[in-house]
């Protein structure tokens, strides 16, 4: 499969330069390997799974937290050991995975799109070591491809799912505004904003109504620079808030948790919307708040291509994660259930008929 690319990579360059600058000044924090029972019966001989997270951590109930469960599930089945290592800064990054290397890991899994430019330098220098990039091609030459022989993109379409959580927002939505932020301005973040968008756009469309995104207009939108719960989200949300949004999309890691502490401070009925796990399975304190999360299967993507490689079948074609084989997708209603209206259901599940077969186009920065 090839990867389109859009203007929205073409920072990347940049940022490679940026991270693998930082990453040399950071400390590796200790290593935890993970045991598994019958070691070894299922994988290559020597073949030993590793992991950097991204900033956010394993439990930011979110993809850092996904992608150590694909790594655990992996383990398991081969019969391994496996490694995690945790990243505080972005000046870890590049010292993280030295360390795992330094560990004889044959296969590294990096988690988000702000570790591949130090994925990319480790893999360069490291051929006979395989990657597992989560959330970027690697792809710093623009070209569609990714650029190493030796590292795996797992991605997803996540704008498809993000559609249809658009569409139930614009469906929920009395005041007739919803609103999104991000983390950062990353295409792994955009995408779960284009989507939101164009489903409310469709939602307009279908109904002869005007329901208002606040927060991303498709180019620029607002970003707190982090993806953990602090100040800047706090200000993100109440700004939606303040401006009348009655569903939030907050897109990045623990971003979230700032976006339900505003929610309950205002005393206002407003929804809230999570990304990558349930969050209504991950963190029930903000589980009466979730009108549902936007999924984007992590752990499935990350345990497949450790299999495939513990197992000697290595393939550096990307992993795509898309509506029609479950890579992505949302979350049920939950609380929400008897709040939503009861065609919402069936009216979704056309929508996901139409993206699947091509007739409702969700664009975004990943093609076929």
């Amino acid at each position: 499969m090839t990867i389109s690319t859009t203007k929205k990579f073409a920072g990347v360059v940049a940022a490679a330069g940026l991270l693998v600058a930082l990453a040399g000044c950071g400390s590796a924090p200790e290593a935890t390997p993970t045991e598994s029972a019958d070691a070894g019966s299922g994988a290559v001989e020597g073949f030993l799974p590793c992991m950097v997270s991204g900033t956010g951590g394993y439990d930011d109930k979110s993809f850092n937290q996904l992608g150590l469960a694909g790594l655990e599930q992996a383990a398991e089945e081969l019969g391994v050991e496996s490694i995690a290592v945790e990243s505080n800064t972005t000046s870890d990054f590049a010292p993280n995975i030295q360390s795992v290397l330094d560990q004889n890991c044959t296969l590294v899994v990096t988690v988000g799109f702000d570790l591949a430019a130090a994925a990319a330098e480790a893999a360069e220098a490291n051929p006979d070591v395989q990657f597992v990039s989560v959330d970027d091609i690697v792809d710093t030459d623009f070209d569609g491809e990714t650029d190493f022989p030796n590292i795996k993109p797992v991605i997803f379409d996540t704008a498809q799912a993000a559609f249809l959580a658009g569409y139930a927002s614009a469906s929920l939505s009395t005041s007739k505004v919803v609103g999104t932020f991000g983390g950062k301005p990353f295409p792994t973040v955009t995408i779960f904003m284009d989507g939101f968008k164009q489903g409310v756009e469709y939602w307009n469309e279908q109904k002869g109504d005007s329901v208002q995104v606040l927060g991303w207009d498709g180019t620029d939108g607002i970003f707190t620079d982090a993806f953990v719960p602090d100040p800047a989200a706090e200000n993100a949300s109440r700004g939606l808030v303040d401006q009348g949004a009655d569903v939030i999309l907050p897109v990045g890691g623990g971003i979230y948790q700032s976006a339900a502490s505003v929610i309950r401070d205002s005393g206002k009925d407003i929804a809230l919307l999570g990304v990558d796990a349930d969050v209504y399975e991950t963190d029930p304190s903000v589980a009466d708040l979730l009108l549902t999360s936007i999924l984007k299967a992590i752990d499935v993507g990350v345990s497949t291509a450790i299999i495939e490689a513990g197992e000697g079948n290595f393939d550096a074609a990307p992993y795509v994660g898309v509506l029609e084989d479950e890579g992505v997708g949302i979350a049920p209603f939950h609380d929400f259930e008897d709040k939503v209206s009861p065609d919402l259901q069936g009216e979704l599940d056309a929508i996901v008929a139409g993206i699947v077969d091509g007739s409702i186009p969700v664009d975004s920065y990943l093609a076929e």
